[in-house]
């Protein structure tokens, strides 16, 4: 399956050049004068945002999905959502499985990496799973919401808005095709429509909550003793800061953003706003219109994000779990970092660590040089950047008034969040040795 130039590459290595040559391929075809409804050839920057945006499964867009694609335009697009969300290394060996052709070690390595997953083994009966998953999912999801969709557009085209908003809902990408309506609207018009949305976030959860999530879940069933740590934690923070976030949205927007809703449309938009920025990028109500309180919970939300291995961004609800596990051990002087039973290692706390400074310092400084070339307001800049690097979608506005500058520095914010950064980052010290000296130790005050 890969070439001896390929070979050299490390693991991660070789998902960051895919993941860059996909949005270069899908740069090229949106820039072709046939994807765009106008005739006239996209700009480079404008179709690369595009691309990154669908590649990393993100949801900006400097040009409206409906008005701006021809459905050759919004075909690429979905095709990139669908690879982005996936992963290109899960449907090459899923090529090479209906093909019937052996998988070696170095390709069980790759979806190892891809899938964020320790073990090795199990592998190429965990993609099998992951492969029949997506098609149910998407499926059960486009049907369901070309029901909702075909009394007011038709058939034909209800079914295809069902399918696209299906694909882009479970991989986590907040594409929508709502700007036949109003550009750059998303789904405000649907905001009190109970299946539409349940559905809808539904299917961001279920991609959300990871591929190792799904196995482990389809194994034990609901048995929660005898799932994985890992499966306990993300369940528990995934219920927590959906119903939890739903309440704090609730109180904050009630007498703001939600006033002149019905109790039926604060619950949903409530509910809406808790799941969509872990890290779907839809919204039903106007993000710029929030009050600052609800913008900065929008903005914690976007950084934890969704599951390792799932078709989220964000530092992982996972690294926040351990975090707190480990904040709530130095407090009451506790030895171990224990939950459920278990005890995590000292290299998981140092990972946790590790990801939370670098996205964090990644998105703040993204943040400083965006008001600096434009003089952005701060609210707004930051749901900008942490939207960008969790991989989210979500925008109060500024996306489309972003200079060339600007726009890279999102570019490369989405990129980075899409492949990992700190995955990204150790890729390129993943063949150098490193000489093991212990220095000599000394104390320095702390708080």
């Amino acid at each position: 399956m890969f070439s001896n130039a390929t070979k050299r590459l490390s693991g991660m290595q070789l998902i960051a050049s895919g993941f860059l040559i996909i949005i270069l391929i899908g740069t090229f075809l949106l820039m072709l004068p046939w994807a765009t409804k106008s005739g006239e050839s996209t700009s480079f920057l404008t179709a690369l945002f595009t691309s990154a945006s669908a590649t990393c499964v993100t949801g900006l867009i400097v040009a409206d999905t409906f008005c701006h694609w021809t459905l050759f335009g919004q075909i690429v697009i979905l095709c990139l959502i669908q690879i982005g969300g996936l992963g290109f290394i899960t449907l090459g060996i899923t090529v090479s499985i209906l093909l019937r052709k052996r998988i070696g070690l170095k390709e069980r390595g790759l979806l190892q990496e891809s899938f964020n997953i320790i073990e090795l083994r199990g592998m190429i009966r965990l993609t099998k799973r992951v492969i029949f998953g997506t098609l149910l999912f998407e499926l059960s999801g486009a049907f369901i919401l070309a029901c909702c969709f075909i009394p007011k557009m038709g058939f034909f085209q209800g079914v295809y808005y069902g399918i696209f908003h299906s694909v882009s809902a479970f991989c986590n990408a907040g594409f929508d095709l709502m700007g036949r309506y109003t550009p750059f609207s998303s789904l405000t018009s649907y905001y009190d429509h109970p299946v539409a949305i349940v559905t809808i976030m539904a299917l961001i959860i279920i991609g959300g909550i990871g591929f190792f999530v799904w196995n482990d879940l389809y194994e034990h069933r609901f048995h929660f003793r005898k799932y994985a740590l890992h499966t306990k934690i993300v369940l528990t923070a995934t219920i927590i800061l959906t119903f939890g976030g739903a309440f704090i949205f609730y109180l904050i927007e009630q007498n703001h953003l939600f006033a002149d809703m019905s109790i039926s449309g604060k619950i949903l938009s409530s509910l809406f706003c808790a799941v969509t920025p872990r890290t779907a990028g839809f919204n039903t109500v106007d993000v710029g219109a929030m009050t600052d309180g609800g913008k900065l919970f929008t903005v914690v939300l976007m950084f934890i994000g969704g599951a390792p291995g799932s078709t989220a961004g964000g530092v992982k609800v996972t690294t926040i779990v351990v975090l707190l596990i480990y904040l709530k051990a130095t407090l009451t002087r506790t030895v171990g970092y224990n939950v459920f039973g278990r005890r995590l290692e000292e290299e998981t706390l140092h990972k946790a660590a590790a990801v939370f400074c670098l996205n964090l310092t990644l998105a703040v400084t993204a943040g400083i040089i965006l008001c600096a070339l434009q003089n952005f307001n701060a609210a707004d800049t930051l749901l900008e950047v942490f939207s960008a690097i969790g991989t989210v979608g979500m925008t109060a506005g500024l996306t489309t008034q972003l200079n060339t500058a600007s726009r890279l520095v999102i570019i490369l914010l989405m990129y980075l969040g899409r492949v990992g950064s700190l995955s990204f980052a150790m890729s390129f010290t993943d063949k150098k040795k490193i000489a093991h000296v212990m220095q000599p130790a000394e104390k320095i005050n702390i708080g």
